[in-house]
């Protein structure tokens, strides 16, 4: 089976106005980037992102908020982005702040079919307003409840034809979880390799989970904040 597809255009032409989407990376680090473009180029509206962060104002998930193609977003930093912050005063954004950990593991549950899960973390903020409590062992615990998409936009390193992806250092972080946890799966990937030329023991995501795969032709991989040392004098 050749899950191939010829570009990121072809692959968002999938992806209706009002869907839900995992966008894969953390920071600007392992974003699908050309994916990102092509939502933006396709004009695709009135999405609901799951994304660790927002990107900055002028790449990542930011150009998708600079063109109000974002409805709503689940999060867990969203500090450098102006236009985020500015939307989501004057209400234009809707916005569900998560606690990382917890963030991570409703992603995890969502693609494991874990119906809920009792951490402590949140437990008398606002994090846990409205949602069912409990004491375990003398301590108090929220009720946090799995988080799924109709699409995840993943990147990684390399893919076969088959959708096996291997990852690249930290590049990895939310896209292995993403990959399980939507109904479609959409990796793009630096090099696509023939069936077999993956080392077996490298496949971080196997192919089950993956419905399309790419190659992107372009990458800036930018530094969401760089901070270097002053010269020495």
């Amino acid at each position: 089976m050749n899950k191939v597809l010829k570009s990121p255009a072809e692959a968002v032409a999938l992806i209706p106005d009002g869907a839900t989407l995992m966008v894969g990376g953390f920071g600007l680090c392992g974003i699908p980037e050309n994916l990102i473009a092509a939502l933006r180029e396709r004009g695709t509206r009135n999405l609901t992102i799951i994304s660790n962060n927002a990107g900055i104002d002028d790449f990542g998930i930011g150009i998708l908020l600079k063109t109000r193609q974002v409805r709503k977003m689940i999060s867990t930093y969203v500090g450098e982005n102006k236009e985020f912050e500015r939307q989501y005063i004057t209400g234009e954004l809707e916005l569900e702040l998560v606690p990382q950990g917890t963030f991570a593991e409703r992603i995890r549950a969502g693609g494991a079919g874990i119906g809920g899960f009792f951490t402590p973390t949140g437990h008398g903020t606002v994090v846990a307003e409205g949602k069912e409590t409990r004491v375990i062992d003398g301590r108090a615990y929220v009720l946090e409840m799995p988080l799924k998409a109709d699409f995840a936009l993943i990147k990684a390193y390399r893919g076969d034809s088959l959708g096996n992806l291997v990852y690249r250092k930290t590049a990895r972080n939310f896209n292995p979880m993403m990959a399980t946890a939507a109904r479609v799966t959409i990796a793009e990937v630096e090099e696509i390799v023939k069936p077999g030329d993956l080392d077996p023991e490298e496949i971080v995501t196997p192919g089950i989970f993956v419905k399309y795969v790419l190659r992107g032709l372009r990458y800036e991989k930018r530094i969401e904040r760089r901070t270097v040392l002053a010269a020495e004098r």
